[in-house]
């Protein structure tokens, strides 16, 4: 039996997928399977499949059912006691796999393992931006503000997490059902985390993340099951739970293409009006000057600032080194 399974949900990611596959084969832990699940894509990656050696790959092909239900068939399929999560568009840093399983088989009561994550352009370069989480332990309540697992390529999770709080809700498909699983182990297993950026997580134009209607509709969901039946001590938590998600959601309108800035100062209100403590935090401040810039300069202004930003950020990540 592998030590650990790799499952990948793929739905017409051929553009990324053979890279994705590639940054796994090249893990210094070689004692895992790889589950690829085909939700019902219509490119070739079935005959790219084929032509695979590594005895290790499988495709499991389906009908599509959207992230949730393709991490489920994953996990069904899956015989390890660990199992890692991977989009078909990130990449791995080759030792994730083998200091996850470490931090695992030393903490036997630890039911999930993070680490920082690192942005990428749809070059697969570094944007310079990285996500440096601290928290660990009972996370639960840090979780609610913000997920701090951060995509879906991070988590290695003990397949025994998934018997006691279920799988991933299939009618969240494919927005914040990775936060709505987080939260459910969260609530009964410690956290752990490697202060590494050891994921790539690829950011471009045409991620469903962009999609803020169907997302608002999501996180909404999650918040509600999360804080189902919770004491009324918990009430400040989840109205700050609210305002960090309208945050999130403001910057999404920001990110398209439109470049929605109207539709972002609706979120931002939104959050105000749920926790209006979030005005001093670092997150709203962030945004009110992306706003700012986008109201004075228009798109191109915006676009060009953003450009000029990361050509600094990713310099400074350089002489960092």
């Amino acid at each position: 039996m592998p030590k650990t399974s790799i499952i990948i949900p793929a739905y017409n990611a051929m553009v990324y997928l053979p890279e994705t596959v590639e940054s796994v084969l090249k893990q210094t832990l070689d004692d895992f399977e790889v589950i690829i699940v085909n939700d019902g894509s219509s490119d070739e990656i079935e005959q790219w499949a084929s032509q695979l050696t590594d005895p290790r790959i499988r495709l499991v092909s389906q009908e599509n059912q959207g992230l949730a239900g393709a991490r489920n068939t994953g996990i069904a399929h899956a015989q390890s006691e660990y199992l890692a999560f991977l989009d078909a568009d990130d990449l791995w840093e080759p030792t994730k796999l083998e200091k996850q399983v470490q931090v695992l088989e030393e903490n036997p009561d630890v039911g999930l393992v993070y680490t920082w994550v690192a942005y990428i352009d749809e070059k697969s370069q570094p944007t310079g931006r990285v996500f440096k989480n601290q928290a660990e332990g009972d996370v639960w309540e840090k979780l609610t503000e913000h997920n701090m697992v951060e995509c879906g390529s991070v988590a290695m999770v003990r397949r025994s997490c998934f018997e006691t709080c279920g799988d991933f809700d299939r009618n969240l498909r494919s927005f914040a059902e990775d936060w709505d699983m987080w939260l459910r182990i969260a609530s009964r297993y410690p956290f752990k985390v490697i202060k590494e950026p050891l994921v790539y997580y690829r950011q471009h134009s045409s991620s469903a993340s962009k999609n803020w209607e169907a997302m608002e509709q999501s996180f909404q969901m999650v918040i509600e099951k999360a804080f189902a039946g919770a004491s009324p001590e918990l009430l400040t938590v989840k109205q700050r739970c609210y305002a960090f998600a309208n945050i999130c959601l403001a910057w999404k309108p920001l990110q398209s293409t439109t470049k929605n800035y109207k539709k972002a100062i609706h979120f931002r209100r939104q959050a105000f009006v749920h926790y209006p403590w979030i005005f001093f935090s670092k997150e709203y401040i962030r945004l009110s000057v992306a706003i700012t810039i986008m109201r004075w300069f228009g798109t191109e202004g915006y676009k060009k600032f953003l450009a000029l930003f990361y050509t600094l950020r990713r310099y400074t990540v350089a002489i960092g080194r």
